[in-house]
């Protein structure tokens, strides 16, 4: 045993130490991450977000971005230190007012240290000042930032915002946003919500655009390009905002012909969801190579691969759908994706009842009868699926069955008040699969566990008994529904 001798000097900075109080030492470090197991790296502890303001310049043809990032928080815990989601480079930070010390780590953590230690409950004001290449960056091997001929485009799930803005990048700290965007002349910007204004000055004309309602970073989308915006409103009176590529090419009517009724359908899915949730809805089509098209809150991002088949205003129907289901009521955790997905894809199945192409009763018995006990489908469990399958066929497919079953067993009045209930007892806020099924059994008054763990949870075919008391199996194997190879065209919505 070796025993240290202390100097009166070091005797006297220890009992300093000692004297200092409890309260001092719990200021930490927030977590880099805020807690998913899916993506624990992704989002960030400490403090809640509520307003991001983005004031940014970009150049189409060398794609750089330039911009400066104003963001209102509360701190929830005692720090020392936080982070932020951010790939770009940084040249400056500011904590109220005061220069911060800034460093990065990890794929893309930009770590901040404010002047001063920061105490729980302290409004704070954030500012990042930053440019980059955003096509130059990746994180874990890809890039969420998509280049076009004329401009570029941020829209993807379960993360976009690292490549444009600073930001706590989980669905569970929600925010308004103010996004202002210069481009060049000739050229638009487009962003969610309502165009505040536009402005030209040298050669650079400024879009000013507002969401005013709380949004998950994920569904926070830019698209920079020559576009061709047509305005409406819908008979039920929601202003509607579509963007099309100058440059779609074959795909231009096609895309057109579905997008245009964006009106039409959030009047339509009103009737089952409740009054639309937010100030304007529509859609864009940029000219680019992906394939998957993402709700994008009130301005739906759509790949011309969803047209090259012809109109399908089934994908429309599935995207606006999330405007209620994903968007205004948003997950908790990358687990409860059942809620988004299942209930657009379900939409869907309303919408081919609607035209007569297939009841909902039809494709669920449908989707059953098409997937053996021994094939890998029923091996996912929608109600949590792995960061692996998240967006796997079975969370739609099967995740849309599990819907059917859940209105086979509560019947049609208790059914349509939950599915029209939901989007407004949890409004504008998160929730969960174990929330939505307290929901549903406070509305229908039955309990509900068994049913959701057959059809959301077990990694099995549910047995033809349990299928046959929910009215989805049949003896003999159904026909295809007429509208089964449109619904099918969208499974790839969200395949990356």
């Amino acid at each position: 045993m070796h025993r240290r001798i202390l100097a009166p000097g070091v005797l006297a900075a220890a009992s300093m130490l000692l004297a200092i109080p409890a309260s001092a030492a719990s200021y930490a470090p927030g977590a880099p991450g805020i807690g998913d197991p899916y993506y624990p790296y992704y989002g960030n502890g400490g403090y809640d977000v509520s307003h991001y303001d983005l004031r940014l310049q970009y150049q189409p043809a060398t794609d750089e971005l330039e911009g400066t990032a104003t963001i209102l928080a509360r701190t929830t815990e005692d720090l020392s230190r936080f982070d932020l989601d951010f790939l770009l480079d940084v040249s400056e930070v500011r904590v109220n007012g005061a220069k911060a010390a800034f460093a990065t780590s990890g794929q893309h953590e930009l770590e901040i240290t404010p002047k001063t230690p920061l105490a729980k409950g302290t409004p704070i004001t954030v500012v990042v000042r930053y440019s980059g290449v955003p096509s130059a960056k990746s994180a874990y091997g890809f890039s969420t930032w998509h280049r076009t001929p004329d401009g570029a485009v941020a829209a993807d799930e379960p993360e976009a915002a690292w490549w444009w803005f600073p930001s706590n990048d989980h669905p569970l700290d929600k925010a308004t946003y103010d996004v202002s965007v210069a481009v060049p002349d000739g050229t638009q910007a487009i962003s969610n919500g309502t165009l505040q204004s536009t402005s030209s000055k040298l050669g650079w004309t400024r879009y000013n655009w507002r969401q005013n309602k709380p949004q998950a970073t994920y569904l926070a989308t830019l698209a920079v390009g020559k576009f061709d915006i047509t305005t409406s409103t819908s008979e039920g009176g929601v202003p509607v905002v579509n963007a099309y590529s100058k440059d779609l090419g074959d795909n231009d009517g096609a895309a057109r012909a579905s997008v245009e009724r964006t009106g039409e359908l959030v009047d339509w899915l009103s009737g089952y969801f409740g009054p639309y949730p937010f100030a304007s809805a529509g859609g864009y089509v940029p000219n680019t190579t992906t394939g998957y098209a993402l709700e994008t809150q009130t301005r739906v991002y759509y790949s011309p691969k969803q047209f090259a088949g012809g109109s399908n205003t089934s994908v429309v129907v599935h995207e606006l759908a999330h405007q209620w289901y994903g968007d205004a009521v948003s997950l908790k955790g990358w687990k409860d994706i059942w809620i988004n997905e299942g209930f657009a894809r379900y939409a869907q199945w309303l919408w081919s009842e609607h035209e007569g192409e297939g009841t909902t009763q039809e494709l669920a018995d449908y989707v059953y009868a098409s997937h053996p006990a021994d094939d890998a489908f029923w091996t996912v469990a929608p109600g949590d699926p792995g960061p692996d399958n998240q967006f796997d066929t079975a969370v739609y497919d099967r995740g849309a069955v599990a819907v059917q079953a859940l209105r086979n067993e509560v019947g049609d009045d208790a059914f349509f008040a939950i599915l029209k209930g939901w989007p407004k007892e949890h409004a504008y806020g998160n929730a969960s699969v174990a929330d939505f099924q307290k929901y549903a059994e406070r509305v229908s008054g039955k309990p509900l566990a068994a049913l959701f763990d057959t059809w959301l949870f077990q990694p099995s075919k549910p047995a033809a008994s349990a299928a046959r008391s929910a009215s989805i199996a049949k003896p003999t194997a159904p026909a295809q529904p007429k509208s089964w190879k449109k619904i099918e065209a969208t499974n790839d919505v969200h395949g990356h």
